[in-house]
């Protein structure tokens, strides 16, 4: 579709327009002209209060469901829900039913998602069926699609496997998304391990089952080469070993999830199960170290981690609860509580350069990726404002700062 953006603040550190008014003219989903006032005739006209641009967001952790699991989420709905909240681009997990472990999972996902405005990229499973005794069909996922490898949520607890999965993956580039936790030091643990952990008395979870593990994928790491991620890190330590080992001049990347960064464990005081995520959400002083780690650029993702999950998995004991929040409605609104409106959209950008090799700029001739946003508008975070098909957001009731309008990509505009 053919459009003019009137009256656009851009917010792209990496373009000559950025912190500039302007308009944007697109033809056939490129960026033709951006100028401070650009004649309009047999151009549709999108003139939003206070907007501001960005080139478009990507979240690296998405979890809908389908395939086997569309009670939680759809892939069609949860793409619109994306758009709707800026995100451009999604990494999709593989823990579905058949998990995404094979080439041909990988190419139905992908045509499931075809023509939509958000482009959905799946990540393969990097052993089969997730369960860590056998390496998965990698380089044929990539082929197929596939822009990384890992097992959502799970550590491979055969340090041998991984070291030969980071031998492997150099012969064509990919990249190992190695989840970090100790399952036998976790053991039954639900909540960070600490005062609030032993007032609720509920089962802790140590910091040490986090950075044991991400320990030895470091020294994995060095001795292997090759490229790795960790995703959401949660505690202090982590974000010291990550630090280090980038001096060193390890190709690691890390994320960090949105729930992580804002909340912390005084949230569990009523037991509600929206809190119950993996990486727990730990103290005031992990917190704080995770904040320092953005704004230091040790981390270099912020993630929603959007996990869809049904009432049935959510409303019942704590123990027995399932891990996740959905996150991607919220995401934006939440982050500029604690970080500046250029941090915030640097790092929901970032999974792009990682995975996409995509440096997207806002400038005339590059392909029209862009998000649509008003980051001084206030609000109360509520059910209505949840889109998507499961409801166990952690931030119901919490006060927002910036609402999205929605985004122009793939040659579509989607409006919240």
């Amino acid at each position: 579709m053919n459009i003019v953006i009137k009256n656009a603040t851009i917010v792209d550190s990496s373009s000559e327009f950025n912190q500039k008014k302007v308009d944007i003219k697109i033809e056939n989903g490129v960026i033709a002209e951006i100028a401070s006032e650009i004649n309009s005739t047999n151009f549709e006209i999108l003139s939003l209060e206070n907007l501001h641009v960005s080139s478009g967001w990507m979240d690296s952790s998405v979890s809908f469901g389908e395939p086997g699991f569309e009670d939680r989420e759809t892939i069609a709905n949860g793409l619109n829900v994306a758009a709707k909240s800026g995100f451009t681009h999604i990494a999709y997990q593989p823990n579905t039913s058949p998990v995404i472990d094979n080439q041909s999972i990988v190419s139905f996902v992908k045509t499931k998602a075809a023509n939509f405005a958000t482009t959905l990229h799946p990540i393969g499973a990097f052993t089969k069926n997730q369960e860590g005794a056998d390496l998965a069909e990698m380089y044929d996922m990539q082929n197929a699609g596939a822009i990384a490898f890992g097992d959502y949520k799970k550590s491979t607890a055969n340090a041998n496997l991984l070291k030969i999965g980071l031998q492997y993956t150099q012969d064509f580039n990919a990249t190992v998304i190695a989840f970090c936790n100790d399952s036998l030091i976790k053991g039954k643990g639900v909540v960070h391990e600490g005062i609030k952990s032993t007032q609720l008395g509920l089962k802790g979870v140590p910091p040490l089952a986090e950075e044991i593990v991400l320990a030895r994928n470091l020294f994995l790491l060095e001795y292997t080469g090759g490229k790795m991620h960790v995703p959401t890190i949660s505690t202090a330590k982590s974000v010291e070993m990550i630090k280090e080992a980038k001096v060193k001049g390890l190709n690691v990347t890390c994320s960090v999830a949105i729930h992580n960064l804002v909340l912390t464990d005084e949230v569990l005081t009523d037991f509600d199960t929206r809190f119950k995520v993996n990486p727990p959400i730990r103290d005031k002083a992990h917190q704080q170290a995770l904040i320092n780690g953005v704004l230091d650029g040790t981390i270099d993702v912020i993630t929603s981690d959007h996990c869809a999950m049904d009432i049935e998995h959510k409303k019942m004991e704590f123990d027995m609860a399932k891990d996740g929040t959905i996150g991607l409605e919220s995401a934006f609104g939440v982050l500029l509580e604690i970080l500046p409106l250029d941090v915030v959209v640097e790092k929901l950008q970032a999974a792009k350069s990682i995975f996409l090799n995509d440096e997207n700029v806002i400038k005339v001739g590059s392909k029209a990726d862009l998000t649509l946003f008003d980051p001084s508008k206030e609000y109360t975070f509520n059910k209505n404002d949840i889109l998507s098909k499961s409801k166990n957001s952690a931030f119901l009731n919490h006060k927002m700062k910036g609402f999205v309008y929605g985004i122009y990509n793939n040659n579509k505009l989607v409006i919240k």
